[in-house]
């Protein structure tokens, strides 16, 4: 891993940077997912079994994943991993009822109400990846805040496969998907958001895929909600010299295997913590299965960065603004407020951030490249809107005619005042 030195404006400096160039667009994939898009909008099914063919070298006679499919799944996954589903599905239940939003009303003089209605999203598409990518757990912290929230149907896609991994479809079943369709990549994206003849339109899209889904996405936003534009993986290590070192590049690599392009940086105060972090780091990278992956993530974006204190330690990861920040440090509870940018915190020497991935129950889908100085982990409040409501009788709008027209008339929008003015005492 590198290291960094300077001030912390120098050095969060370059690590934006670095962020920007592992983030940059590229303009070839943009182009193929337009190309992409329009086709799926002019030739519908057609189009998705053409690209499948083309892209996943599988002919399909429905796109819809069938009953006696999922049945199956639920035949062949390991009883181990059908219970830690099960586990893991309750803890996430538990933690995002707890998002549940109400409305309100309110009465601040006579003859005025004002209120919020709270109301979920109709349909929701859910993008789940295929192949090596088999996230199970991503199916259900994306499908559970949509059921706790209301949302009347989910749809799920996933890229078609010889033999689909079992635990995806049985994730999707205990979390309460209603439809499952075996489309993936750009054209899966495009299909949600425009329909076909066989996959209904939906509302917004959620969930991972590639840089062909992450660019789809983008392109569809407007014409459907998205969670958001996910960019490589990261984890943020606040340490000192409680840390365990072993511990510390254990996590710092939890996060490296995901990909080529995932940033795993570590701030210290101390340098004999640093040292022996970088050996331990070394020595687990020989025995990783996914070294090729790992490797060259801490090698090309792993950082090490010394600070004098811990006051700046936390100053620079805000800056960061990390999707995963650990605080490896004894008491660590007593330093959250010092915490103003991360999408997930994981707090002390035992809560190592795999535990958020798969089983405590906050999300997993979390704000990456520094959006969480913005944006916010996926939950509930994803998957409902805030209708506002008012009501003024004639009295009320009487009282607020003269600063609602001069505030009209102020802007030069004239027929915004005399639509007040047309209900006063003297029309």
């Amino acid at each position: 891993m590198k290291r960094l030195s300077g001030s912390n404006e120098e050095i969060s400096a370059i690590l934006y940077q670095e962020q920007l160039e592992l983030s940059k667009e590229n303009l070839d994939v943009e182009e193929t997912v337009r190309q992409i898009i329009e086709d799926v909008k002019n030739r519908g099914d057609q189009a998705l079994r053409d690209y499948s063919r083309q892209f996943d070298k599988v002919d399909l006679d429905s796109l819809e994943v069938s009953q006696e499919l999922i049945d199956q799944a639920f035949e062949e996954v390991d009883a181990e991993v059908l219970s830690a589903l099960e586990n893991a599905k309750a803890n996430i239940e538990s933690y995002h009822r707890q998002q549940l939003e109400r409305g309100f009303e309110d009465q601040p003089s006579d003859g005025v109400i004002r209120g919020q209605l709270i109301r979920p999203i109709d349909r929701v598409g859910v993008y789940v990846p295929g192949g090596t990518a088999a996230y199970p757990s991503s199916v259900l912290m994306n499908v559970i805040p949509a059921k706790i929230a209301g949302v009347k149907e989910i749809i799920m896609i996933t890229p078609p496969q010889e033999h689909f991994v079992p635990a995806i479809l049985v994730a999707a079943k205990l979390a309460g998907v209603d439809k499952i369709y075996q489309v993936g990549g750009a054209q899966g994206v495009a299909a949600l958001a425009y329909g076909t003849q066989t996959i209904p339109q939906v509302d917004k899209i959620t969930g991972p895929g590639n840089i062909f889904v992450a660019t789809a996405k983008k392109q569809v936003f407007g014409i459907v909600g998205i969670d958001m534009i996910a960019g490589p993986s990261e984890i943020g290590v606040i340490a000192d010299a409680s840390a365990n070192a072993k511990y510390v590049a254990a996590d710092l690599l939890s996060q490296a295997e995901h990909d080529v392009r995932a940033r795993a940086i570590l701030v210290t105060d101390s340098e004999k913590l640093a040292d022996a972090v970088e050996v331990e780091i070394e020595k687990q990278l020989k025995e990783l299965p996914r070294e090729a992956i790992a490797r060259p993530s801490v090698e090309n974006n792993g950082r090490i960065i010394i600070a004098e204190n811990t006051e700046d330690m936390f100053d620079l990861m805000n800056k960061v603004a990390p999707e995963h920040l650990e605080i490896a440090m004894d008491n660590a509870y007593n330093y959250l407020d010092k915490v103003q940018n991360a999408g997930s915190i994981f707090l002390g020497h035992y809560t190592s951030e795999p535990i958020g991935d798969y089983y405590a129950g906050a999300n997993h889908v979390l704000p990456t490249t520094a959006t969480s100085r913005f944006s916010s982990a996926l939950g509930v409040h994803d998957f409902i809107k805030r209708i506002q409501y008012t009501q003024y009788d004639k009295a009320a709008v009487n009282a607020a005619e003269k600063d609602i027209t001069t505030l009209a008339y102020a802007e030069g929008l004239q027929a915004h005042a005399k639509a007040i003015e047309v209900r006063n005492d003297k029309n």
